[in-house]
């Protein structure tokens, strides 16, 4: 597939260096001739002193909307640290806005140096379960597949569906096959007969894997595994041995990352972190580079005589500082710093809700016991427990002793009464955290430890048409999103740095959490067990059923 909206230089380029050829398997000098974007001729020389020449690194899978950035302003940042190309799924958008927020992420990247390969969202919304800004159909989908900028269909998270052959589901899979498409998977903790039926329905990836013991299951049923490192879901520890055995079965990705964690690195980490961890150096960037371009058919190149120009020079194959990156010939970052000019955009957004009181946070004791979701830092999976709540007059609210916090789920599209919850482990001691980012459908989530502080959190999120807030007895910081409430067109560098403040003041109100509004957007994503929290209530991600608040 070519990307046709990235425009080749005409100069005649030639870059010098230690040419690491994952191809043939060696490393060896040679200096690159590049015109038209294209290597045109590779000549080999005995020795030089120039850097190492390797291919760019690919991001497997990304929902670039989590790092609260539009795709030209990530691509600005992600460039810096040899990113040339990514699989991004852009299901976020999609639940605000529907097919034209997809539209809108296709025209936002268009002539910016960088490879950006959309998907079309299979689950939009992932479920009933819930209230989303928009649904996608498979009559939908395939007018998505047709378009040669859409080239997949994008992490099928519906997997009961797809189990049990449902008639809709199918046909999406179907419209993939169709064109000729790969289908992203999404199977967290599917085993046994089910993920046999999940990889027979076409589905060929999963980025869920969170043990090794459930990656070795998936392999050898066809599945790609992609090793995530992310802000919020961290599971390369688990999965790095699977190297070297299975280098041409996985991939690197990093799923959902947040604006501070983009500024310090991407893609390259992994490859750092897997050769520190004693895999070679070729294998690792092929996990990086190769493994992605061959399984869902990219125009990157892999440093070969006709391939385009996509390659970083880095200093070393130890730590990879990252000295120069080319994109089709382009040069687009140099010395960390990126050379890709800021492009304006528009602000399209889906938000309808009026302004809370914090009577409507309040609930009363109707049971003699309280079912809790359990959060565990690094991880979207959930558990849960049952256990006594604390009542005052009546009415149950957060207990900060035992660090279980009243968690709400307000709905954005239009005027309902909020629905309300327990959480453990988020460590509030006073405040409120409050996110417009509430994977997948985005209705606004908050966490605290009082009423008041959870509506004038939720308040400011109203009040912004999207974003993240944190309220403290003495002060507040709001970060707008004012992009589907979802993402900023600000400055990238600028905005990680404003993140950075309200991250701070989430962390001094006593939250332990590496990135407490990250964990906090996974706590409404029903399709990851156990308990999760909807604007329609309680619910079992095993199961796949609500569940009741109170437990006589």
């Amino acid at each position: 597939m070519k990307i046709t909206n990235l425009a080749l230089t005409m100069e005649i380029r030639q870059i010098e260096g230690k040419l690491v050829d994952i191809i043939g398997g060696s490393i060896s000098p040679g200096i690159l001739t590049i015109q038209h974007g294209i290597i045109q001729k590779i000549t080999r020389q005995k020795s030089n002193s120039g850097p190492y020449l390797i291919p760019g690194f690919i991001d497997a899978h990304v929902h670039i909307e989590s790092s609260m950035l539009v795709p030209a302003e990530f691509a600005r940042l992600a460039v810096v640290h040899g990113t040339v190309a990514t699989i991004s799924d852009p299901h976020e958008i999609a639940n605000v806005l529907g097919i034209s927020g997809v539209q809108y992420m296709i025209n936002n990247i268009k002539d910016v140096p960088f490879k950006c390969y959309f998907g079309a969202p299979s689950c939009v919304p992932a479920t009933s379960f819930e209230t989303s800004g928009a649904k996608i159909d498979s009559n939908q989908i395939e007018l998505l597949l047709a378009n040669p900028d859409v080239h997949y269909l994008a992490e099928m998270m519906n997997w009961p569906g797809v189990i049990h052959g449902d008639q809709e589901v199918m046909r999406k899979i179907q419209c993939a096959a169709k064109y000729h498409k790969p289908v992203d998977g999404h199977a967290p903790g599917v085993t046994g007969d089910n993920i046999k039926k999940y990889v027979e329905a076409g589905i060929s990836t999963d980025h869920e894997c969170s043990s090794i013991e459930e990656a070795l299951e998936k392999l050898p049923l066809g599945m790609k595994i992609l090793i995530r490192e992310g802000s919020a879901a961290r599971n390369f520890n688990a999965l790095i041995p699977l190297l070297p055995e299975y280098a041409d079965k996985v991939m690197f990705c990093s799923d959902d990352l947040h604006p501070d964690s983009l500024v310090k690195g991407h893609i390259n980490l992994l490859v750092q972190r897997a050769v520190a961890n004693g895999i070679d150096p070729l294998i690792a960037l092929r996990v990086a580079s190769k493994n992605p371009i061959d399984h869902y058919n990219l125009d990157v190149g892999l440093l070969q005589e006709g391939d385009p120009a996509d390659l970083v020079t880095v200093e070393n194959l130890t730590d990879f500082n990252v000295l120069q990156v080319f994109i089709n010939g382009h040069p687009v970052a140099k010395n960390n710093k990126t050379l890709i000019p800021r492009k304006t955009t528009t602000r399209p957004n889906n938000f309808m809700t009026s302004s809370k009181t914090p009577q409507d946070f309040s609930i009363k004791a109707s049971g003699n016991k309280l079912r809790v979701m359990i959060a565990e830092d690094g991880q979207l999976i959930t558990k849960q427990k049952i256990t006594y709540p604390k009542i005052d007059q009546g009415m149950v609210i957060s207990d900060t002793d035992r660090d279980i916090l009243k968690i709400v789920v307000v709905n954005r599209y239009r005027e309902t009464p909020p629905q309300i919850g327990f959480v453990q482990n988020f460590g509030l001691k006073q405040g409120a955290i409050a996110s417009s980012v509430a994977h997948d459908c985005h209705n606004i989530i908050a966490v605290g430890v009082e009423d008041r502080y959870l509506c004038a959190a939720v308040n400011e999120i109203i009040a912004h048409k999207g974003g993240v807030a944190a309220v403290s007895p003495s002060e507040q910081k709001t970060l707008p999103l004012p992009v589907a409430g979802l993402m900023s067109d600000q400055n990238g560098y600028q905005l990680a740095e404003d993140y950075i403040t309200v991250d701070a003041l989430a962390k001094s109100m006593g939250s332990k959490l590496d990135a407490p509004f990250m964990t906090l957007s996974f706590m409404a994503l029903l399709v990851i067990p156990e308990l999760k929290l909807s604007d329609l209530g309680l619910f079992n991600g095993t199961d796949f059923k609500f569940e009741s608040l109170f437990v006589d």
